[in-house]
């Protein structure tokens, strides 16, 4: 059982390392990639209630967010900067931010996902 909680804080550590630095760079990865352009309000609005709060996202909102990875981890990073969010742990949110993507790949690669 010892050996499974320092795995576990081993991984909580890994993934906040992750975030920390990934935050230094995510103002400039976003305006060099245009991020806040590429999405639509309303699916940036859905996406981030998914990895927030309801984990479903629409295939329409998939089709938008799969355009672009770099985008939707720097929108990620830069949102757990802020402090609204400071009670939120950001493995957590890190963890249901890859499960979205992923989730929405699967959609995206189904071939009856849009018919």
């Amino acid at each position: 059982m010892a050996s499974f909680n320092v795995y576990s804080v081993l991984v909580d550590l890994f993934l906040t390392c992750e975030a920390v630095m990934a935050t230094k760079e995510n103002d400039q990865i976003i305006r060099e990639n245009n991020c806040e352009t590429k999405m639509g309000l309303a699916y940036v609005l859905e996406a981030s209630t998914s990895i927030f709060v309801t984990g479903s996202i629409s295939n329409k909102c998939c089709g938008e967010l799969v355009l672009g990875k770099v985008c939707h981890s720097a929108l990620v990073n830069r949102t757990l900067e802020n402090p609204l969010f400071k009670d939120i742990s950001a493995a957590t949110i890190i963890a249901k931010s890859i499960q979205t993507w992923n989730n929405c790949l699967a959609l995206i690669d189904s071939p009856s996902s849009f018919a």
